[in-house]
């Protein structure tokens, strides 16, 4: 692992060396890129997972300066998984700058993804509040996308943070909402008892007896 972090740095030194130097059209953040590329790939077989990610940082630095937008939002959700194993709000911030970058160019997909991994990190660290915003913009952008399955994935886990949180109301219309969807598609049918028994401990929870006593008339399934 040694050796590997020592060819890391010798590319990094490289790198920043095309950086400060002169170049024709601008092809000095072409190289800079390739050499940060390569030291970001041996930081990470050295096992070097925060420089492994200031590596990718300095690369996705280097794509937006030669305007490859694509390409730089990559390389923050590289760092982003490096800095994953080491420091969450570093990884954070690192796929807010991905997400942002794939809103720009129109990858709505790629930005729900990334908007469910911060949402997992935030759960990860036991941030529910956080969790639910996340969750639910990636559940927003799933939907627009039609990728419906995993947007009712990510509503179910706000439901979850919301009744843990005791926003009952919240919890409640979500798993209805989830069940109503549900009726009619012969896949999920089976889980709409699930979705309602969920909805019904919330109405528990809640303690309004009139609210329980429509709601069993209505979760009957």
């Amino acid at each position: 692992m040694a050796d590997q972090i020592a060819r890391a740095e010798d590319f990094e030194k490289k790198a920043e060396k095309k950086l400060s130097g002169w170049a024709i059209f601008g092809s000095k953040y072409e190289d800079a890129a390739e050499l940060f590329d390569k030291a970001a790939n041996s930081y990470k077989l050295g096992k070097s997972w925060d420089q492994a990610g200031a590596a990718y940082v300095k690369l996705a630095n280097c794509y937006l300066k030669s305007d490859s937008r694509h390409e730089a939002a990559n390389a923050y959700a590289d760092a982003a998984h490096c800095y994953k194993k080491t420091n969450i709000r570093e990884s954070i911030s690192c796929l807010e700058q991905a997400v942002n970058m794939f809103m720009d160019i129109g990858r709505l997909n790629m930005s729900a993804r990334y908007y469910k991994e911060i949402a997992e990190l935030y759960e990860q660290d036991q941030d529910l509040e956080k969790a639910i915003v996340y969750y639910e913009k990636a559940a927003d952008l799933f939907q627009s996308e039609d990728v419906n399955t995993t947007a009712n994935q990510c509503r179910q886990k706000i439901a979850q943070f919301a009744s843990q949180l005791e926003q009952y109301p919240k919890a409640i219309e979500i798993y209805e909402d989830i069940a109503r969807q549900s009726l009619n598609n012969a896949l999920l049918k089976y889980g709409v008892k699930g979705h309602l028994l969920n909805a019904g401990i919330c109405q528990l929870c809640k303690g309004d007896v009139v609210a329980i006593h429509n709601a069993l008339e209505r979760y009957q399934v």
